[in-house]
């Protein structure tokens, strides 16, 4: 199995709503961001009924997690109606509490439906593989093809990001959208700092998300291209907020994303 979806395996534990997440590594380094939100969302999935899609998830960094160690997620029913439900999961590594998201679920319904763009801005095969914006060491690269186009669109800065899975992905849809939840976190605040010229690989800020949010509206295909195009809309008192649109190929919103992260200047160093 490959790197990628061994992160997105969780083993329940023994007599409880717990699930425990595999490790990403290396040891000693910070966990990424994806990680908790792409597991906490696959531990809530395993709690509900397979016609009850993901519609919407919000999650709060609370604390930085160990990269080398497994992590615990604590999943409690909050709702369970006829066509939606609802869940909690908390994230933990020892006594520490890392995460904590909401996540709801829902049966498809008949109604209007649009998000669709007629043309795509660009061909992702004819811009340069660059990988993320920043060092991302626990991350699987090898199975993921990235490419960033940063555009200034109306004296707007506007960051285009590419992505697709390079490994083969199970014809599961559950899966695909645990895919696309990991991979849209990876320096999504870092257009909060660009605005300005700065950028969370310059180091120049104490950067970091604390809260990410994630609508869910039609199947992501991973392993086609699809675009995560952002925006800053506003930043103030040390935080910034991105909210973007994740579009698949054929130009349909997959899902709408919005995260809000610390952009803090950094204390001067004491002389």
């Amino acid at each position: 199995m490959s790197r990628l979806l061994k992160l997105l395996e969780l083993q329940q534990r023994s007599g409880d709503a717990t699930w425990i997440g595999p490790a990403s590594g290396p040891q000693g380094k910070r966990a990424f961001g994806g990680q908790f939100v792409a597991q906490s969302l696959a531990a809530a999935c395993r709690t509900v009924d397979a016609d009850r899609l993901p519609t919407n998830m919000h999650l709060q960094f609370l604390r930085g997690g160990e990269a080398g160690d497994p992590v615990e997620y604590t999943v409690t029913s909050v709702f369970d109606g006829r066509t939606a439900a609802a869940r909690r999961v908390d994230s933990r590594q020892g006594e520490r509490l890392l995460t904590t998201a909401s996540v709801s679920f829902a049966v498809d319904l008949p109604g209007p439906e649009h998000g669709h763009r007629i043309r795509m801005p660009a061909d992702p095969e004819s811009l340069p593989r660059t990988g993320p914006a920043g060092p991302a060491p626990s991350m699987p690269l090898d199975e993921l093809d990235i490419r960033i186009a940063d555009e200034i669109i109306d004296g707007e800065f506007v960051r285009r990001f590419w992505w697709r899975a390079t490994v083969p992905i199970p014809d599961e849809p559950q899966v695909h959208t645990l895919v696309a939840a990991y991979v849209t976190d990876v320096y999504m605040i870092d257009p909060a700092l660009q605005v300005h010229g700065h950028s969370m690989q310059a180091r120049t800020h104490r950067s970091g998300t604390t809260d990410s949010s994630i609508w869910f509206h039609r199947p992501i295909h991973a392993d086609e291209w699809n675009l995560l195009e952002t925006r800053s809309p506003a930043a103030a008192r040390g935080r910034g907020v991105v909210t973007g649109s994740l579009v698949r190929a054929d130009g349909l919103i997959a899902a709408t994303l919005a995260q809000e992260g610390l952009i803090a200047e950094r204390e001067p160093t004491p002389s």
